[in-house]
């Protein structure tokens, strides 16, 4: 399956300054997939090392971290020959080997020629040992669940991504290509970007194995919780895991931890759910005071929403039956509906930017779901996850901060009206076109 971030790795491959790479993301988000494909197509060789449970391997790195004579070992291992600039050396699963880590110093400062290229979990590099980590030496890139527009892509609709982004940004999008979009998109809703959960959905178009493979990433996390996590967090991780579901069909979403165990408070749980965050699994948006730049010194850290990094888990977590879905069962799931949008819309943006948005209220009266900085403007965004797109926060933030541009993102047309443009929620992945 075509991903994105392949173009990133082509500019690394043919950089004068290339470092050691190491692409970190959550597990099973396809990193080592990707580094393969990437490979055998650009490469002539690909040696393959995976650190996970080989003390083999991770004794080659044990004696001293001379690059020159771990290559010479690494040929031995792989019988090849390890070839400047025609092998590609993946490390796989680094995080196991801080020594390894530590390595990829040398091979920048001492052997710049060979394309050494990581797969790492955000936790493992993130819990690497003190020292271990050779900051400044190696390029970094992250790899995110499919987004939406990738997901088009791997369901053969390259036809209709290209005469979307052939249309003026103001051009509404034709019935014939909207029907389609909102069609995917709700099967996007379940299937989310985990690149095994969108391949068992495309060679086999059934919903339970779609469940199955989904189940199974879910029991990996918890499976992790027990094998990386200090022993006095485990059972809050789970607990605030479990809880983020429920946190977010509430009418007001903020997280609370007493919500996660009766009395709990945040120095109780917060270790715990930093891990999570450390892990990839969930994403802290913030509260801010007021839009003003940079956004980060107005943050409330105290107050804040969780996320589950893909939608379709957050709604296999929620056990959202996919008929609700696909049918627009309102009357059903009308507050979790929203909660989907949202966690989709957030998804969205962290793809497109690679960074976290904010949240904005004013005390009880309005609430503006993201509000996120684009060049030199902060704009705020409002999802709506129907085509019934009124909203009084918005015009709250309007009148009190005089934004030159609004957006919200719904399932209505493109349109402008005055300072709000509406973006279609299927549209987001081309949201900086339409702020251009």
């Amino acid at each position: 399956m075509e991903r994105l971030l392949k173009d990133e790795l082509l500019k690394w491959k043919s950089s004068n300054n290339r470092k050691p790479l190491i692409i970190k993301g959550v597990r099973q988000v396809g990193k080592t997939y990707l580094l393969k494909e990437f490979g055998q197509k650009y490469y002539k060789n690909v040696a393959y090392f995976n650190f996970e449970g080989n003390e083999a391997l991770i004794q080659r790195f044990d004696q001293d971290l001379d690059p020159k004579r771990i290559i010479e070992e690494l040929g031995v291992i792989s019988k090849q020959l390890i070839e400047p600039g025609e092998t590609l050396i993946i490390f796989d699963e680094i995080q196991f080997c801080n020594k390894a880590l530590t390595s990829l110093k040398y091979f920048y400062e001492n052997t710049p020629e060979y394309h050494i290229a990581c797969a790492g979990s955000l936790l493992g590099i993130a819990l690497s040992k003190p020292l271990s980590f050779p900051v400044g030496k190696v390029d970094l890139l992250t790899l995110y669940p499919m987004n939406f527009y990738e997901f088009l892509i791997a369901n053969n609709e390259v036809m209709l991504i290209n005469a979307i982004e052939k249309m003026d940004k103001n051009e509404k999008i034709s019935s014939l290509y909207e029907n389609k979009l909102i069609s995917y998109l709700k099967s996007f809703y379940i299937m989310g970007g985990m690149p095994e959960v969108v391949y068992t959905w495309l060679t086999t178009k059934d919903i339970k194995e779609v469940e199955k493979v989904q189940n199974k990433i879910l029991d990996t996390y918890q499976l992790d919780f027990a094998k990386h996590a200090p022993t006095t967090d485990i059972p809050k991780l789970g607990l605030i895991w479990n809880s983020i579901p429920n946190q977010l069909a509430k009418e007001n979403s903020k997280f609370v931890y007493g919500h996660v165990k009766q009395g709990a408070r945040a120095k109780d749980l917060e270790d715990a759910l930093q891990w999570l965050i450390s892990a990839g699994m969930v994403y802290k948006i913030e509260k801010i005071e007021k839009p003003q730049m940079p956004l980060s010194a107005y943050a409330n850290i105290d107050s804040f929403k969780l996320y589950i990094h893909d939608v379709g888990l957050l709604r296999a977590k929620a056990k959202v039956d996919a008929q609700i879905i696909y049918n627009d069962n309102d009357e059903i799931y009308k507050e979790f509906k929203g909660a989907i949008a949202e966690n989709f819309v957030l998804t969205e943006l962290i793809y497109v930017t690679g960074d976290l948005p904010y949240y904005w209220t004013s005390g009880n009266t309005a609430e503006v779901d993201f509000v996120k900085q684009f060049g030199s403007e902060i704009i705020p965004i409002e999802v709506k996850s129907g085509t019934n797109i009124k909203t009084r926060s918005l015009g709250v933030y309007k009148e009190k901060y005089k934004p030159k541009m609004c957006i919200k993102a719904s399932m209505l047309n493109v349109q402008k009206n005055n300072d709000i443009l509406n973006i279609p929620l299927y549209l987001l992945w081309n949201i900086k076109k339409y702020l251009d």
